[in-house]
């Protein structure tokens, strides 16, 4: 059974910073392109950042470019987000998605199958 967990939510102040962190268990965690998505209440969920199973590509939306930095380390199976510069239009539940073996980045919904019940941030004005 494939299980993703998120970890790193909390509440910050704006301008600050949080790193959330992603573990999943029963697949080859190395394998597999994954994202993060967020959504805010009233809103459509919707696709944050993303990196290829290998680690070499990733991409953005474009509200969070030059804040958000996205990595993953293969050997600890562990994804993280750091987000810098946090603004209150950044609170939303995050959820961590895990896509398909051997793919590249991408920020199409479509492309993750398996999701992690979601951390919260709360940015503070």
């Amino acid at each position: 059974q494939v299980q993703v967990v998120e970890s790193g939510g909390g509440l910050v102040q704006a301008g600050g910073s949080l790193r959330l962190s992603c573990t999943t268990s029963g697949l080859t965690f190395d394998d597999y392109n994954m994202g993060w998505y967020r959504q805010a209440p009233g809103k459509e969920r919707e696709a944050v950042s993303s990196i290829g199973w290998s680690g070499h590509t990733t991409l953005y939306t474009d509200s969070v470019k030059g804040r958000f930095t996205l990595s993953r380390d293969n050997a600890e199976k562990i994804l993280y987000l750091q987000m810098n510069a946090l603004r209150p239009d950044d609170t939303a539940m995050y959820y961590c998605a895990l896509g398909e073996p051997y793919a590249p980045a991408s920020l199409d919904r479509r492309d993750f199958h398996y999701w992690g019940q979601g951390t919260q941030v709360t940015v503070s004005s």
